[in-house]
Order: structure tokens, then sequence, then C-alpha cells
């Protein structure tokens, strides 16, 4: 089972089973078909099925799917973050150092040729 897989035992999960809505007749007023599920701040509700026994396997399909998402996403952020700083440490190429240099001396010589020279003789 994926559950197992993705490190989650029976033992660790609550589930509930409470009266599902919509279409079923009387078999969804009488019986206790929909579950939940809780593991670790995820809440799964299920009420797809008629029988309990299906909305069971769902229920755990649907948090393992969920589980699943949440470990790509923690593992996708923490490769972005290691790309992030592997860029910011690498410095720049010799070649744009050079260029960002020669632009700063030409605007400083720019800068001094523009002094101004006020009116009195002196």
């Amino acid at each position: 089972m994926r559950l197992s897989r993705l490190g989650v035992h029976e033992t660790d999960l609550s589930e509930q089973f409470i009266h599902s809505g919509g279409k079923g007749g009387q078999n969804v007023n009488k019986v206790s078909t929909a579950v939940r599920l809780r593991y670790a701040g995820e809440d799964v509700k299920c009420m797809e099925e008629r029988s309990q026994l299906l909305n069971r396997v769902r229920a755990r399909e649907i948090l393992a799917d969920r589980l699943d998402q949440k470990r790509d996403n923690a593992r996708l952020y923490a490769r972005a973050e290691a790309e992030k700083l592997r860029k910011q440490k690498a410095g720049r190429p010799r070649s744009i150092k050079r260029r960002i240099l020669r632009d700063k001396r030409r605007n400083s010589q720019m800068k001094k040729n523009r002094s101004w020279r006020g009116g009195g003789d002196d």
C-alpha cells in the first residue's frame, strides 16, 4: 500500500465514520458511509461511494496523493533554494567585471568634466 511506503502506519491514522449526504436513498440516511481520515494535520473526507469500504479505500488514496504532493513540493523547494545559493556564491564572470569597471571609470570621467565653473573673475 502507498501509505506504508510513505511511512504512515494504520495506528497513526484517526478514522471517523459519519453520515454522508446526497444520493443513496435510505442507505445514506441510516448507515455511516462517509469516512474522515486525519493524519499529521491532513484531513481527508470521502463520501464519493455508497459503500463504507470503498470510501475507506478512496480516502486512503486521497491521503497518499496529498502526502506525495507535499513531499514533492518540499523536495522542489529545497532544490530551488540550493540553486539560488549556488548562483549567489558563483560571482560574476571576469568579462562582466571588466565591463562594469570600464563603465564606472567612464562615468567618473564624465562627472569630472561636468564640474561647474561659476561666474566671477578669479
